[in-house]
């Protein structure tokens, strides 16, 4: 028999935000805070690299939070309990390297909330002091505030338009905190142009500062080349090198070129 990747649990977090627990033993012994895995839907499907928010070794399960983007995410947040994913391929990619007894801040943007907090949560058992700086675009796109408030030692809450918490970005919030107080190292996952942001300022004011990058992947495995970036002048893969690197070394605006060349596909098949 064919083997199903069953569906064991769904919620929706935001409009555009969804929560799936999928049973698999293998990814649940095995993965690590800030991998990843590859998936695709059904035998057409294509192939999409999303986090893994937990696993749950005991249950032989783990749960991916995703946004709706595209037509595959689109597909994937339509499915429901005990439906299958038909690939899943994980867990890829390098653990991230958590030290021990520091001042981290944790700065988010939006879905990439959920790729910081299994970070957090790691680092908080390893005796750091936890601040999460969470962003979103308004009050009904904020996800996982219960989560963020169980980890976090202080977390600060902005939205763009001012209907929670304090109005603006969250980048904001991050360079008065590192004028202010003692900062050993910064995490940072969301949007490009936020983590271009936070590198600038963490950069200018020498704290260190790591970004997971969300590079469009194939394979996940390091053969296509897809998902290559620019690092210190260097070509790096950022599923088998990373999918975190050093803030201040990553050549963004080639990033954000490289995230835009299949933009009119995209449209094509999702409108």
């Amino acid at each position: 028999m064919e083997k199903c990747f069953r569906i064991l649990a769904k919620e929706q977090l935001s409009p555009s935000v969804f929560k799936m627990e999928v049973e698999d033993y293998f990814v649940a012994q095995k993965a690590l805070p800030g991998q990843f895995l590859i998936l695709r839907i059904n035998e057409e499907g294509e192939r999409i690299p999303l986090t893994i928010y937990k696993a749950h070794p005991q249950k032989q399960s783990f749960e991916i939070v995703f946004l709706v983007v595209g037509k595959t995410t689109k597909v994937l947040s339509q499915l429901n309990k005990d439906d299958c994913i038909k690939d899943i391929l994980g867990p890829l990619g390098r653990p991230s390297e958590i030290p021990r007894n520091k001042t981290l801040v944790f700065l988010g943007g939006g879905v990439g909330i959920a790729e910081i907090l299994p970070l957090a949560k790691a680092a908080k058992e390893a005796g750091n002091k936890i601040v999460i700086i969470a962003g979103f675009r308004s009050q009904e796109y904020v996800i996982l505030e219960e989560e963020m408030r169980t980890l976090s030692d202080s977390l600060f809450i902005t939205t763009d338009d001012g209907s929670y918490g304090r109005r603006g970005f969250n980048t904001e919030v991050l360079k008065e905190m590192l004028s202010k107080e003692k900062i050993d190292l910064v995490y940072t996952c969301g949007p490009v142009l936020m983590m271009q942001k936070a590198a600038e300022i963490t950069k200018t004011l020498g704290v260190g500062c790591i970004a997971s990058l969300n590079a469009l992947m194939v394979d996940g495995t390091g053969m296509c080349g897809s998902c290559r970036v620019l690092v210190g002048g260097k070509v790096k893969l950022c599923c088998v090198d990373g999918p975190d690197f050093d803030a201040h070394q990553v050549d963004f605006s080639d990033l954000i070129n490289r995230q835009n060349r299949f933009r009119e596909e995209e449209k094509r098949v999702y409108g």
